[in-house]
């Protein structure tokens, strides 16, 4: 279509009116609404049998710069993380949310470039920091805290290439062949950048969310331009960068419009790696129904954007986040998923669904709220990171996911169970009711003793009692999710 004829479609019309199904649902009475409701079921582990996929490692994304509350504008404040934080609250913040374990936690840092990544050269088409030291304090943050690299993911393109000058909305200022050229040689050069200042880079994807136009950056394409500009662009990362996973479309993965431009076109097709989506505060429900790999032609498939768009989170909702994580890996055969936001900042109205944790930004002087983080410190938002946390330590990167047979595939008790890379047996369980304990009796085929550690709302890493294999008895309380890990 022209460009007089484009939509600017609103991301918080249509995702909010797609999120605001799920979300509903999330809201209600998710867990233990029905009277008959299962109680108890019976599970066996087929390590045995032939494992499933590898599971990569978890992914969260970093606010190293300025947004508005709600989701409103680009403040020309310089503020972000770890920035803002102290020295001792940095370090603090490394070993305790981002690594987790004594050698590491999460794999891979989400940078939003173009909006929390969004300095530019004078000519304006090439990204770097967009304040002294950002880069390095990123590199810092990756070195310190163990993770392997970011997946760099443009919301723009730097304003040079834009048709309105800008980060906030428009779309490319031209799909001509040389300057789509030119486009894939600047973007090969933003990876250089960064990789030569110490980030290194891990996955890579063109644009996030394509069709939506928003108060913040973005870039608006129709689907035969991002195949257009995808094919123009991925052969040069992947030239630059063999080794990096190319993902596309950042939204509806292969089974929308976007993704069935690129599976028509060989060349391009060649270049995907992994078909991502955002079910973005969804019920954990639709992994267990939903379709997300009969067309994904032999490509990895996962969610790399999960918070709670209604700036609010639950204790419902602690559950049906972990369960999402599960349901991926377990019914999807997805290698990783990702959280939205480790940190957001206390003056922004978004925090509470969209973060793991809180900062209190230097212009932050307001102490009616979140009274116990001084300027320049960060606290934890428990009903969201509670939900993270366990996997993070219990999933080590390039653990093998093997499958559970189960009496009955339950919506609000799941089960999943992995071998580390070290070869240690580990499964989960979780109990979404609000009302009742459900009873696990779990056959892992293996004499050995575990040890169960539990997380909630409120309860974070409770160690409970070893038992003995081969079958374990375990009542799970309300709310909760378990890791039962085997001892040495």
């Amino acid at each position: 279509m022209s460009r007089t004829e484009r939509p600017l479609i609103s991301r918080r019309s249509l995702l909010g009116g797609a999120a605001a199904a799920g979300t509903a649902a999330v809201l209600g009475p998710l867990g233990g609404w029905s009277a008959a409701a299962a109680t108890s079921g019976s599970y066996t582990i087929r390590y045995d049998q032939p494992r499933k996929q590898t599971i990569l490692g978890l992914g969260f994304e970093i606010q190293s710069d300025s947004i508005g509350s709600g989701n409103d504008g680009l403040p020309a404040t310089v503020s972000g993380v770890p920035y803002d934080l102290t020295d001792s609250e940095r370090t603090r913040f490394y070993q305790q949310m981002l690594k987790v374990r004594d050698d590491r936690g999460f794999r891979y840092c989400r940078l939003a470039l173009g909006l929390y990544y969004r300095g530019t050269d004078a000519t304006g088409r090439y990204l770097q920091g967009r304040y002294p030291g950002q880069t390095a304090l990123l590199a810092d943050m990756i070195g310190q805290a163990g993770i392997e690299g970011i997946s760099a993911e443009y919301w723009s393109p730097p304003p040079g290439w834009k048709s309105n000058g800008s980060y906030i909305g428009g779309t490319l200022a031209s799909f001509a062949a040389a300057d789509l050229d030119a486009l894939g040689d600047a973007m090969v050069h933003d990876l250089d950048y960064l990789t030569s200042l110490g980030v290194p880079v891990s996955m890579w994807g063109l644009q996030n969310e394509p069709v939506y136009s928003t108060a913040y950056s973005s870039c608006v394409y129709t689907a035969a331009e991002y195949h257009q500009t995808f094919a123009a662009v991925a052969p040069k990362i992947r030239a630059k960068y063999p080794r990096v996973m190319i993902h596309a479309n950042s939204l509806d993965g292969w089974s929308g419009s976007f993704g069935q431009a690129i599976k028509a076109d060989p060349a391009a097709l060649s270049c995907v790696d992994a078909w991502t989506y955002h079910r973005i505060g969804s019920d954990s429900n639709e992994q267990i129904t939903g379709d997300y790999t009969s067309g994904a032609a032999g490509k990895l498939v996962f969610n790399n954007e999960f918070e709670y768009l209604d700036n609010s989170t639950s204790d419902v909702r602690t559950l049906n986040t972990a369960q999402s994580i599960m349901n991926w890996m377990v019914f999807q055969d997805a290698p990783t998923w990702f959280w939205l936001h480790a940190l957001k900042p206390t003056t922004n109205a978004e925090a509470p669904g969209y973060s793991l944790g809180y900062w209190r930004p230097p212009g932050d002087t307001d102490f009616s709220h979140f009274p116990d983080i001084p300027v320049g410190h960060w606290d934890f938002n428990p009903q969201n990171w509670n939900a993270v946390a366990g996997f993070v330590r219990y999933l080590p990167w390039d653990s093998v996911r093997y499958g559970v047979d189960e009496s009955a595939v339950l919506e609000d008790q799941r089960i999943m169970a992995w071998r580390t890379a070290q070869g240690k047996e580990v499964f989960a369980v979780t109990n979404r009711s609000t009302t009742d304990s459900f009873s696990y009796t779990v056959d892992t085929q293996t004499a050995s003793t575990f040890q169960g550690h539990r997380f909630g709302p409120a309860t974070h890493n409770q160690t409970l009692a070893t038992l003995g294999g081969p079958t374990l008895a375990l009542t799970v309380p309300p709310l909760s999710v378990e890791f039962w890990v085997r001892t040495p």
